[in-house]
């Protein structure tokens, strides 16, 4: 009796929806037709493309959390949720390069450069080289300290 009555006013509702939004609901209940006849035995099994296509009506058209029936509605927000937290991984993810130069090396560089104001890239890396450091200048230039002005000569 409920159900009948839950179904009504669902019915009597279904004007009221845009009609994008009922497309989208349409289209998710289908696609859970789709994986329903497509199991073998026992539970339904859902691949990443139904995971994708259904996260990607979720993100769209938040409302199909109302008509999802073979799976509950945290397990949909879930896999979006990892989606996203693998989508920054990838996003963030180290794409080679130079490898960065010591910690000890930056902290000489800086110490450097406010003990010798005058001191420009170009001595700073000459002195390094005499040191045993092989550093490139351009990397020296990136780690000094920046002057706010001009340094003054007494």
């Amino acid at each position: 009796m409920i159900g009948l009555f839950c179904f009504a006013l669902a019915v009597l509702g279904s004007p009221f929806k845009s009609k994008l939004r009922l497309e989208a609901e349409n289209a998710t209940l289908r696609h859970q037709l789709i994986v329903l006849r497509r199991r073998l035995h026992g539970r339904a099994r859902f691949t990443n493309q139904d995971r994708w296509l259904l996260i990607q009506l979720y993100r769209w058209f938040p409302s199909i959390l109302s008509v999802l029936t073979i799976i509950r509605p945290e397990t949909l927000v879930r896999w979006h949720r990892a989606g996203f937290r693998r989508y920054w991984r990838w996003k963030s993810r180290s794409l080679g390069g130079r490898t960065q130069i010591d910690i000890a090396l930056r902290a000489l560089i800086r110490r450097i450069g406010v003990e010798n104001p005058l001191w420009g890239a170009p001595r700073i890396h000459g002195e390094l080289l005499k040191l045993g450091f092989e550093v490139a200048q351009s990397s020296v230039a990136k780690y000094m300290v920046e002057r706010r002005g001009s340094p003054r000569v007494c």
